[in-house]
């Protein structure tokens, strides 16, 4: 892979470990509001919510807006708890804000990134939102590491629409066939990137099923045998 000058890494799932960030923002905005039920039952339905409502906001099928209410308003009625609009929209508000608060990446991280370092422009491509990503990267130590984050907000699409990657290479002075993306998402991430000529590697941490000839790895570190 010696073509390659730029790799362009995805940030939640892929670096930062948001199920367990996640997970404590949560734990912090229930005991502050109150909130009298079961974190961990509430959170065994919202995981999957929440996915669903980002697929629906990458499709450009919701708003910012009716997934940042949405996903809670459905996550309560599940465990069949009686919340009131102005909760809901509370908690919304403060999840935002205590996210970026926790910092827990996934093992290899800054071993990895200090590996590529000194050979690649490394970058940023997220689909979150512009208020909570680069807080998140500065506020974990990832600052130092990328040339360029590039969030959907800014480019006006979201992953995997091509135009997205478009506006990234063109932003990072890059050509498709010397650049590689790494994420989690295979829709987002490995598919929209190739579609656009990418070459790819896909952070399989949950061992699913590769259909294609995709270059894969289990775990961060794994990405030394390709770069």
């Amino acid at each position: 892979m010696n073509n390659i000058k730029h790799i362009f890494f995805d940030l939640d799932h892929t670096l930062w470990d948001f199920e367990t960030n996640s997970d404590i923002a949560f734990a912090a905005i229930f005991k502050k509001y109150g909130v009298n039920t079961s974190l961990d039952k509430f959170l065994n339905y919202y995981r999957t919510i929440n996915e669903n409502y980002w697929k629906l906001y990458r499709e450009e099928r919701i708003t910012k807006e009716e997934l940042r209410i949405g996903r809670l308003r459905d996550a309560f009625a599940k465990i069949k708890y009686q919340v009131d609009m102005d909760l809901i929209d509370n908690l919304s508000v403060d999840y935002i804000e205590y996210l970026p608060k926790n910092n827990q990446l996934f093992d290899g991280t800054f071993e990895i990134l200090e590996h590529l370092k000194p050979n690649y422009k490394m970058h940023i491509i997220t689909n979150g939102f512009n208020e909570v990503q680069f807080k998140k990267i500065e506020n974990s130590g990832l600052t130092k590491y990328f040339d360029k984050t590039i969030t959907s907000e800014e480019a006006g699409v979201k992953k995997p629409n091509p135009i997205i990657f478009q506006y990234a290479l063109q932003q990072t002075n890059a050509l498709p066939s010397e650049s590689i993306m790494i994420g989690d998402n295979w829709e987002a991430d490995i598919m929209g990137a190739k579609n656009v000529g990418f070459d790819v590697i896909y952070c399989n941490f949950n061992a699913k099923p590769v259909s294609e000839n995709i270059k894969s790895v289990s775990k961060l570190i794994e990405i030394k045998q390709y770069l």
